[in-house]
């Protein structure tokens, strides 16, 4: 997962990029970077680890300029090497910068195709190069000055070619911002605008907090397949470049990814969270009525306002029964298994006094790989619970994500090829119960009830995209297994990396 920001302004932009990546700092922790445009000249720094730590006061210095795009990231497809990191920049035609948050599914397809065909070098293991050089391919048919027109077209083949999902922002030198999302809307992209003193400016980014934390008015989501020209100077222009766009969402995000004061597609997240607590909660009440629980204890933080519901309906105290350090970043989006697990005892720490001699139940927003769970209710259990139950907000996660989540191995998933009983088993919950497919959908869709279908693919294994198939599935695992090696065996040069890039 990534976040992306994109702000054309009437003043210099690079404070406001910056502030806006550190609130979108939960959708990646691996590596950040800010392009602005100066004199004509793209002023870039990227580089490995949190914003705090890539930019310094020397590199915003630098990052001058009135128009710019941010991003953070942890790896997907490709490696976490500083290399990967974007924005990605092509010098013609024109001079393109781009930043991009998901996945393309026909990766390998298009590589082929920008040797072969196009001509055009990619340097990098990353799809967000390929994406680049086939917007940079398309808009060079242009003229010497780039219409709406140019964009909207160079838009529209992009959509034709490519597959999977995409949110994009993309700097075009002497011209303007460009902001797309992929058909079927699956990666969140939203807009806003507020008045200066010197006419209007705008922004976009992945999550609407993002616009909050820049004091920019939200306008509205970027429609799926929609394109929008953000010229340097003059009004904004937009089109549907997409021949049949539809709303997809990632319903992971309202689960797991954006933070609860985000809007995505006219849907709030803290809201979603709260009904997937009723809906968890009443399905509760009718399946364990039997079951003498005596607390309901988040695993914090996501969890937090589906607990605090889920406890108003079985009328039982809630309690924060974990503290949670702070500067340890998701495991969920950790690349090493070990590392997970050493994680997890330096993330949390029990409050003896909320498990001793009761029966809690644990809440959370998902299992994935299973790991984390047992390792909490060992904690609960060390603590002094008499019975540990469990309960997940989000139903079983049986199935590779392939759309910009790094969770693409089954092997890895603990749902995968079991059933209830046998996960309970294996994380060590004395009950366990699962939000289903059905009540989750209500949920987040009741913010929005025109949205009908989100990409729920992690539950069921249905790839809205129509081109998964096990082949491509074993490339994937077999290219996240090169990549963790590769990453363990030049952990040392990484590092090293993230400190020398761009110093001078």
């Amino acid at each position: 997962m990534c976040g992306i920001v994109g702000i054309v302004g009437k003043t210099p932009v690079g404070q406001l990029l910056y502030d806006g990546l550190t609130v979108l700092q939960h959708r990646g922790q691996d590596a950040a970077g800010i392009v602005t445009i100066s004199d004509n000249t793209f002023r870039l720094r990227k580089g490995n680890g949190l914003v705090k730590d890539v930019f310094h006061t020397r590199h915003m210095l630098r990052l001058q300029g009135n128009i710019g795009i941010g991003h953070v990231r942890y790896p997907t497809a490709g490696t976490s090497s500083s290399s990967e990191a974007q924005p990605f920049y092509a010098n013609s035609p024109f001079g393109i910068s781009l930043a991009h948050n998901g996945n393309l599914t026909n990766a390998e397809e298009l590589k082929t195709w920008l040797r072969e065909d196009a001509h055009r070098h990619v340097n990098t293991t990353s799809d967000s190069e390929l994406l680049l050089n086939i917007l940079a391919h398309e808009l060079q048919h242009s003229g010497n000055h780039l219409t709406p027109d140019d964009v909207f077209t160079a838009v529209s083949n992009v959509h034709k070619r490519i597959r999977g999902a995409y949110a994009t922002v993309a700097l075009v030198i002497g011209h303007g911002l460009i902001a797309f999302r992929d058909p079927n809307g699956i990666r969140p992209l939203v807009f806003g605008k507020r008045e200066s003193q010197t006419g209007v400016e705008y922004m976009v980014a992945s999550e609407s907090v993002a616009l909050d934390a820049c004091n920019f008015e939200f306008v509205r989501d970027i429609a799926p397949g929609e394109a929008i020209f953000f010229p340097e100077n003059g009004p904004l222009h937009s089109k549907q470049c997409a021949e049949n766009p539809t709303y997809n969402p990632c319903i992971f995000e309202f689960v797991y990814f954006a933070r609860p004061d985000s809007t995505m597609d006219k849907m709030s997240v803290y809201g979603s969270r709260v009904e997937m607590g009723k809906m968890l909660g009443q399905r509760i009440l009718e399946q364990w009525d039997e079951l003498d629980i005596d607390v309901v204890i988040p695993i914090p933080e996501t969890s937090c306002d589906i607990a605090l519901e889920i406890a108003q309906q079985l009328d039982l105290p809630y309690r924060q029964g974990f503290v949670k350090n702070r500067y340890i970043g998701r495991t969920f989006i950790m690349p090493g298994q070990e590392q997970r697990k050493k994680s997890v005892r330096q993330k949390l720490n029990a409050i003896k006094t909320e498990f001793v001699g009761k029966n809690v139940l644990l809440v959370d927003d998902s299992i994935v790989r299973g790991t984390t769970s047992g390792q909490i209710i060992e904690m609960a259990r060390a603590a002094g619970a008499k019975k540990v139950y469990f309960a997940s907000a989000a139903p079983e996660v049986r199935f590779p994500n392939v759309y910009g989540i790094d969770m693409p191995s089954a092997n890895e998933l603990v749902a995968h090829g079991r059933e209830l009983d046998d996960i309970c088993s294996l994380i060590g919950a004395d009950k366990l119960i699962y939000q289903t497919i059905e009540d989750l959908i209500t949920a987040v869709s009741s913010g929005n009830p025109e949205i009908k279908a989100f990409d729920t693919s992690v539950f069921n294994g249905r790839y809205i995209t129509n081109d998964i198939d096990q082949a491509y599935l074993e490339r994937l695992d077999a290219l996240r297994n090169n990549t963790t090696k590769e990453t363990s065996d030049k952990n040392a040069d990484s590092i090293l990396d993230m400190h020398n890039e761009g110093e001078d």
